[in-house]
This record gives C-alpha cells, sequence and structure tokens, in this order.
C-alpha cells in the first residue's frame, strides 16, 4: 500500500472543517491556546528570575503535572460515563479563575515561588479531567470518518498558539511583566467558554455504567494491555515523553545563563518549537494509510532526538533556533501521529479511558522527567540533561524501527504466496 498523493485538494486536507461544531471549537481553542502558551513562557521566566535556580524550574513542571499522573486515569472514566461539554466547560472556567489569581498575585507585587508552585499544582488538577475530555470529545464533533483530519488539525491549533503566544509574551515580558501575560490567559479563556456553549451535538445512546468506578478504571486498563498496537504506543510514548520531553523546562536557563540573553530571545526559542511543530501538524492533515502513519513515528523519533542533541550544544543562537525547529517538528510528528493511530484502534465505548491512558503517558509521566531533568541541569549543566533526553529519543528511534522490521517480516509471512509462473501464464 502507498501514501495518499501529496497534492491532496485543500477540502480534504482540512475537512473537519466542515462541521460546525468543530469550527466553533477550533476557533476557541486557538485563541484560548494562545493565552496558554503566554503563561506558560512567562510562568517560568518569573519562577527563574524569583529563584535562579534549574531545579526549581524543574519542581514547577513536577508540581504542574503531578495532579495528571495521580488523577487522570480516574479523569478518564468520568469523560466516558459524563457529557464531556459539560465536563469542559468546567475545566475551562477552572483554568480561567487560575490564570486571574495569578495574575493579581503578579500585579500585587506579593507573590513568591511557593504561589507558583500551589497554582501550578491547580492547573495540574484540572488539566487531568480536561486533557482526556477534550481528546475524546472530537468523535463527537466530527465523526469517526474525519477524526484523523480532526486530530491533525487540533494538534495544528495548539502548535500556531505555540509560535503566536511565545512570541508575544516575550514582548509582554520585557516590557509590562509577566503579568500581562497571566490577565490576557484569563481573558482568552472567554473564548473558549463561549464556543462551547454554541456547540450543539447529539446526545450518543451509550448505556449505563454497571461497574464501579474502580472496575471501570481495570476494565480499560485491561483492553489497553490486551491489545498490542494500542500496549506497545503507551508504553514507547510513557518512556519518551517522560524522560524524552523535558527541554521545556529548562529553556529559560539556556536563554539567561547558556545565550546571555533576555525574554526575547526566550520567546523566540519556544515560538523556534512551535514553527516546526506547526509544520508536523500541517503535514499530518495528509491522508496516510497505517504503515504512512507508523513511519512517521520514526522519523519522528529520530528528528526529534539529533535536534535535541544538537541544541543541547549549540551556543550561537541561529543554530540554536535551527535545531528547536527539528526538535519541535520530530516531537509533535511522533505524538499526533500516535494519538491518531491510538483513536483509530480503540473502541468508542473505551475512548476516554484509553485518552486518559494517553494522557498519562504524554503529560503524566512529565513530574518524574522535571524533577530528574532539573536535578541533572543544577548539577551537571542543561546541556548534559538535556543530552540525555536526546538519547531517550534515540533509543526510541532505534526500538521503533526493530518493531517495523518485525510488522513488515509478520504481514509478508502471511500474505498468500505469489503463483507459479506457468499458472500466471495459463
Amino acid at each position: 500500500m502507498t501514501d495518499a498523493p501529496a497534492r491532496e485538494p485543500l477540502s480534504l486536507r482540512f475537512r473537519a472543517l466542515r462541521h460546525r461544531n468543530f469550527r466553533l471549537y477550533f476557533i476557541g481553542q486557538l485563541t484560548s491556546l494562545i493565552g496558554t502558551w503566554m503563561q506558560s513562557v512567562a510562568q517560568g521566566w518569573l519562577m527563574h528570575r524569583l529563584t535562579a535556580s534549574a531545579f526549581m524550574l524543574g519542581l514547577l513542571g513536577f508540581c504542574q503535572f503531578l495532579p495528571v499522573m495521580a488523577l487522570t486515569l480516574w479523569a478518564g472514566v468520568v469523560a466516558d460515563r459524563v457529557d464531556k461539554r459539560k465536563l469542559l466547560l468546567a475545566t475551562q472556567s477552572f483554568a480561567l479563575l487560575q490564570a486571574a489569581a495569578l495574575a493579581t498575585l503578579v500585579s500585587s507585587g506579593v507573590v513568591r515561588p511557593w504561589m507558583v508552585l500551589a497554582l501550578a499544582f491547580g492547573f495540574g488538577i484540572f488539566s487531568a479531567f480536561d486533557l482526556p475530555a477534550r481528546q475524546s470529545f472530537l468523535v463527537d464533533m466530527v465523526g469517526r470518518e474525519d477524526l484523523p483530519n480532526g486530530i491533525a488539525l487540533n494538534s495544528a491549533a495548539f502548535n500556531t498558539a505555540r509560535v503566536i503566544g511565545p512570541a508575544i509574551a516575550g514582548v509582554l515580558v520585557a516590557s509590562i511583566g509577566e503579568a500581562g501575560c497571566f490577565w490576557l490567559n484569563a481573558l482568552s479563556y472567554v473564548a473558549v467558554i463561549v464556543s462551547l456553549l454554541r456547540i450543539r451535538v447529539a446526545p450518543r445512546s451509550e448505556p449505563r455504567a454497571s461497574l464501579a468506578t474502580l472496575d471501570t478504571l481495570r476494565e480499560g486498563v485491561r483492553y489497553a494491555w490486551s491489545v498490542r498496537p494500542i500496549r506497545n504506543l503507551l508504553l514507547l510514548l510513557g518512556v519518551t515523553a517522560g524522560l524524552g520531553f523535558q527541554y521545556n523546562i529548562l529553556l529559560p536557563v539556556y536563554t539567561r545563563d547558556i545565550l546571555h540573553a533576555g525574554p526575547g530571545v526566550y520567546g523566540m526559542l519556544v515560538s523556534a518549537f512551535g514553527v516546526g511543530s506547526l509544520l508536523s501538524a500541517v503535514l499530518m492533515t495528509r491522508s496516510l494509510d497505517r504503515w504512512g502513519l507508523r513511519r512517521n513515528l520514526l522519523l519522528g523519533l529520530s528528528s526529534a532526538g539529533v535536534g535535541m542533541a544538537v541544541f543541547a550544544w549549540s551556543r550561537v543562537l541561529s543554530l540554536t533556533l535551527a535545531m528547536g525547529f527539528l526538535t519541535g517538528f520530530g516531537l509533535i510528528l511522533y505524538v499526533a501521529t500516535t494519538n491518531t493511530l491510538l483513536q483509530l484502534t480503540t473502541e468508542d465505548r473505551f475512548r476516554g479511558r484509553i485518552m486518559s491512558l494517553y494522557t498519562l503517558m504524554f503529560v503524566g509521566t512529565a513530574p518524574i522527567g522535571a524533577l530528574l531533568s532539573g536535578w541533572l541541569a543544577q548539577r551537571f549543566g542543561a546541556p548534559v540533561a538535556t543530552s540525555a533526553s536526546a538519547i531517550v529519543l534515540l533509543g526510541g528511534a532505534l526500538w521503533m524501527s526493530h518493531r517495523l522490521r518485525v510488522i513488515a517480516a509478520r504481514e509478508a509471512a502471511s500474505r498468500p504466496p505469489d503463483p507459479p509462473v506457468a499458472e500466471k501464464l495459463g
């Protein structure tokens, strides 16, 4: 089988936007995510300004992602049982309040590192419910036929925001301080809340849950473990994301201590990763068969690992930005492809729970990696910590290369043999 032609009509490349609900959601999400990335950049800069400690940056990541690790499996059960639109309205409203609280503390001049850590922990609590609900809600808006395109466009919105948000944040932090980013983020949540209020999704005829919450959770885990493609995808994501994706918490260190620059360059670094990510998200809007998607996993891990290894030791801004672009391209190509393969393989009744496992492996493993990366950077320097992440990604690429050979051999063995030449000739 071969991939779809590269010159696919634009109407097909963006076909998920044919759905009114998805258009509303896409616009609201894009606006809100720009604010979220502004807050992320400003929050990291604020913590480094207050403490000048790489370990505290790692602790900030630990606090923000620890609730995801602890709660996301339960959140997946909740997402499978409740109205996902109402759940998202609740999580986005809490996120608005968290951003406003952080903005108020910074504006009043009373902010302390422990306050930033506590609010990051609060953000992690409702993120644990928001992420699996958001991922599993896509199929309700676009259907299974347009689901891969919806996932790709959702990723494109995330990474468009990843380009725009940090660029704006760099300017605002340099000119008016971090508080402006936090206030604008709080305002941006209004867009997604309004879009969710306008979405109308037909109620789905699903049987009421007859199992207790813990039994429902175990059922989802057993299902994921019993389906080999799902199991392999989740385990690989857990290792590579948990230990290999932690470069971002150290970007303030690269900016201030290695490149000796200010918040403008910090915003440029985050945006460079975002531009690469956006390109890979746009490429994911193409129609690909399963072999094309599997190859994306290998390409994504390989390019991210190489880019991160060079980024770690670069001292020239242009090369650093170029390697940030390559790393961002590879990471999102890998993550978006993993998401697509999981959703295409999963039965609808398990979707929320599988997406909660995806969130656990993608985001919930980050506390361990963040603390480890912060400790390595504090003790041996940021380049050593980032190089360790690059080694993990390249190890994942080697394992993926092995798996592709095994799958190819298995599929070749299962195909019927070609008929003898004499039979072909009649």
